[in-house]
């Protein structure tokens, strides 16, 4: 099938100039280059990390508003005294 492609100047001769470098068609670059990019989209990619789960079992939040960070900074700092005052 013949079609029509617009690419810039400088792709177009250095893709020109790998294909006489390589004794091959440009034809035949392009479509080796078609069938990788085809080829990479259909493969399966495995992410590359997956975080482990670490989240807790347990009840409702200690303080009574989530919002109110500040009580959970207070009880914070009340038994880092206690334990080292004791």
């Amino acid at each position: 099938m013949k079609t029509t492609i617009e690419v810039s100047d400088a792709l177009f001769n250095a893709a020109k100039e790998l294909a006489q470098s390589s004794q091959t068609t440009l034809r035949a670059l392009i479509e080796d280059g078609l069938r990788r990019v085809l080829a990479d989209s259909h493969a399966v990619k495995k992410p590359a990390f997956k975080l482990k789960d670490a989240s807790i079992k347990g009840g409702s939040m200690l303080i009574s508003n989530p919002r109110l960070w500040h009580e959970m900074e207070e009880d914070h700092a009340v038994a880092r005294t206690t334990k080292w005052s004791a």
